[in-house]
C-alpha cells in the first residue's frame, strides 16, 4: 500500500471560508493527515463524501442549505463515517444531539466568530484526527442502530454489601455509553457515581443535565464540597480534575485545574487514585471507550486498595485504547459489554460475570 493511502483522507466542512481554511492549514501539519477536500453547505458536503469516501469528516453544525444534524442522519444513514463535530461553546445541546446522530467526538471552538484564536485547537485536533485509526467503525453503525437496552431479569437492586462508590472514566465515545448505561438503570441506585467524561470546559453542565433529564438517575456537574451519595451522578467538570477528600468526617469532592503539563482534564487516573484512598473495597471503578491509556494507574490503586475493576469490552468499545489499556495491567475483574456493565452496577461484579459467557461468546 502507497504511503498516501496510508493518510487518514480528511473532508473539511464549514461555512466559514477563513476557517476552512485554517481547520486545513492544521491539519495538514501532521504528516498523517491529508485533506482531500472541502465543502461550505450540507449538500455539497453530502455530494463530495460520497464521491470522495473520506477517512473522517470534520464538520461545522451550522451551515446553510443543509444543516449539520440533516447532514450526520443522511451520511449516517446511507455510509457511515467518523465525524467530528467543530462547534462553538454556546451550542452544547446541539453538540449531544449531533453525538445521539452517530458523530463520535467534538471540540470546541474558542469563539463562534473566525477569528486567529482557532488556531488554539490545533494540538487536540491532531490529536484526536490521529486517534480515528483505533476507532472501530462496524461499532459505530451498532450504535447507531442499538435498540433501547434490555437488563436481565435476573437483576436486583445493589445488595448492602456492595460497592458503596461507583467511578466511571471515558473518552470517545463515552457520552453515548454512558447514557446507555445510565438509560438501562431501572431505578436509582444504592451507590453513588461520579463520572469523568474527557470534556472540554462549558459542555459538562449540559451533559449532566442531559443524563438528569433522560435516565432514571438524578446528576449534575460536580462543585467543590459536594458530597457522594446514593442515586447521585456527579460529573467532572470540563478543564478540572475530580478528587475526594475527608473533611470533618465527611467524603467531598475537591477540584482542581488541569497543569500546562496535563494532557487530560478531567483525569480518569487522578479520580480512580483518590477514590480508591477514600473508598477501599467498597469503589467499583469502570473504564469506558475512549483514546489513549487514562485510567491505566488508577486501575492499578483500585485493586491494591481492594476494590473492584471493569472495563468494556472490544465487542461495543467504539474506541478500544482505554479499556486495553487497562486490562493490560492484568487487575480487571470483568470485561463486559455495556449493557452487562448495567447489570454490574446494580447487582454487583460477581453476579454480573454470570452473563459474560452469554454477551461475549466466551469461555
Amino acid at each position: 500500500m502507497s504511503a498516501t493511502r496510508e493518510l487518514i483522507r480528511v473532508l473539511v466542512i464549514d461555512d466559514s471560508a477563513f476557517s476552512r481554511r485554517t481547520i486545513t492549514r492544521m491539519l495538514e501539519t501532521s504528516p498523517l493527515v491529508r485533506v482531500i477536500d472541502v465543502a461550505r453547505d450540507g449538500e455539497e458536503a453530502l455530494r463530495k463524501t460520497f464521491e470522495l469516501q473520506p477517512d473522517l469528516i470534520t464538520l461545522d453544525l451550522e451551515m446553510p442549505r443543509m444543516d449539520g444534524f440533516t447532514f450526520l442522519r443522511l451520511v449516517m444513514g446511507r455510509r457511515p463515517t467518523p465525524v467530528m463535530v467543530i462547534s462553538g461553546r454556546s451550542g452544547d445541546q446541539d453538540v449531544f444531539k449531533a453525538l445521539d446522530l452517530g458523530a463520535v467526538d467534538f471540540i470546541a471552538k474558542p469563539t463562534s466568530r473566525p477569528t486567529p484564536e482557532l488556531e488554539s485547537i490545533q494540538q487536540e485536533l491532531i490529536r484526536k484526527v490521529h486517534a480515528i485509526r483505533e476507532l472501530r467503525i462496524d461499532k459505530l453503525r451498532e450504535r447507531i442502530a442499538a435498540v433501547p437496552p434490555v437488563v436481565p431479569a435476573a437483576a436486583a437492586p445493589l445488595p448492602a454489601s456492595g460497592s458503596r462508590l461507583v467511578a466511571i472514566g471515558s473518552s470517545t465515545g463515552g457520552p453515548a455509553a454512558l447514557m446507555r448505561i445510565f438509560g438501562a438503570l431501572v431505578e436509582p441506585q444504592r451507590c453513588a457515581i461520579l463520572v469523568s467524561q474527557h470534556m472540554p470546559p462549558g459542555f459538562t453542565k449540559g451533559f449532566a443535565e442531559r443524563i438528569d433529564r433522560l435516565t432514571p438517575l438524578a446528576a449534575r456537574e460536580a462543585q467543590d464540597g459536594d458530597e457522594p451519595r446514593p442515586g447521585l451522578v456527579l460529573v467532572a467538570p470540563g478543564g478540572q480534575h475530580l478528587e475526594l477528600e475527608q473533611v470533618r468526617g465527611r467524603t467531598v469532592v475537591r477540584l482542581s485545574a488541569k497543569s500546562a503539563d496535563e494532557k487530560y482534564a478531567p483525569s480518569v487516573d487522578r479520580m480512580f487514585q483518590s477514590a480508591a484512598k477514600h473508598y477501599g473495597s467498597d469503589l467499583l471503578a469502570i473504564v469506558l471507550t475512549g483514546m489513549g491509556d487514562d485510567g491505566r494507574r488508577g486501575v492499578r490503586a483500585v485493586k491494591e486498595a481492594g476494590g473492584a475493576v471493569i472495563a468494556e469490552s472490544e465487542q461495543t468499545a467504539v474506541i478500544f485504547g482505554m479499556p486495553q489499556q487497562a486490562i493490560r495491567t492484568g487487575v480487571v475483574d470483568a470485561v463486559l459489554p455495556l449493557d452487562a456493565i448495567a447489570t454490574a452496577i446494580q447487582t454487583g461484579v460477581a453476579r454480573a460475570r454470570r452473563w459474560l459467557p452469554r454477551l461475549e461468546g466466551t469461555e
